[in-house]
């Protein structure tokens, strides 16, 4: 059991990768609170846990008394917060002339703020702890861009200076802060992506699939119980010299020349 006695805190934790990454924690022998907007969300997937090793907490991590009440239920929870993992996210598909502010100001809330929320009001109770580890979970439209996703990749370029901040003024105290760079990952929201460009392209949801896995070096689309392991590692003692490091998950995508993305 590589996470025996910690507890852990991971927003947006009801799907996709947050969801992975619980049931892998839990299975490692960490107690969870995983926090999102949808309370039935999350109370149906904690249901397949019995044995109380996860809690639920309603929250938006954009409104600082949500993040706090978060944070104090995790902490309340163990009795200690050892591993926060920043995984909430929005993200609109619209260029710089096309996003309104309004919708500008809402993925900055949720895709920056929210993390910076959550770090700030964590990080005293890590302290407490005697250290811990923050894992930010950005993207790799961080480091290369992405198309129609203006608002999206800049929080997400913001979310890895940040947590190399972090990383630098608390590394001293024993807190370490890194940051993972997933690329494409089956998940409702994406699969629901899948049937829309399918039927735009007016062919399949398998055709799509394979042209949308054709540039990457593993031709094809992961799915998140596939990078669980990586967050293990990052919450667990084994990375303790790891921190302000940056790990790309993307089936090798962002080795390739834009050209070789475009045909």
């Amino acid at each position: 059991m590589r996470l025996e006695g910690k507890v852990a805190l991971i927003t947006g934790g009801g799907t996709g990768i947050g969801a992975a990454v619980a049931e892998a924690f839990v299975n490692e022998g960490a107690r969870v609170c995983i926090a999102g907007r949808r309370r039935e969300e999350l109370d149906r997937f904690a249901g397949r846990f019995p044995g109380g090793r996860i809690a639920v907490c309603a929250a938006d991590v954009s409104r600082t008394e949500d993040v706090r009440r978060m944070v104090e239920d995790a902490a309340a929870f163990g009795g200690r917060l050892d591993v926060v993992v920043n995984n909430a996210a929005m993200g609109v598909p619209k260029t710089v002339v096309d996003t309104e502010m309004d919708v500008w100001q809402k993925v900055l809330d949720t895709n920056l703020t929210g993390p910076f929320l959550v770090m700030k009001l964590a990080i005293p109770h890590m302290l407490r702890a005697g250290g811990g580890s923050i894992i930010n979970v950005a993207s790799v439209g961080a480091i290369r861009g992405l198309p129609f996703a203006a608002a999206y990749c800049a929080t997400k370029s913001g979310l890895l200076g940040l947590s190399r901040q972090v990383a630098v003024d608390y590394g001293p105290q024993k807190i370490r802060s890194n940051v993972v760079l997933p690329g494409a990952f089956r998940s409702e929201m994406f699969d629901r992506r899948l049937e829309e460009t399918a039927g735009v392209a007016g062919v399949s949801v398998e055709e799509r699939l394979k042209t949308m896995a054709a540039p990457s070096p593993l031709k094809r689309i992961a799915f998140p119980s596939e990078i669980a392991g990586l967050f293990v590692y990052l919450a667990s003692d084994e990375s303790a010299y790891t921190t302000a490091s940056e790990f790309v998950c993307d089936a090798g995508v962002h080795a390739l020349d834009a050209s070789v993305l475009a045909g």
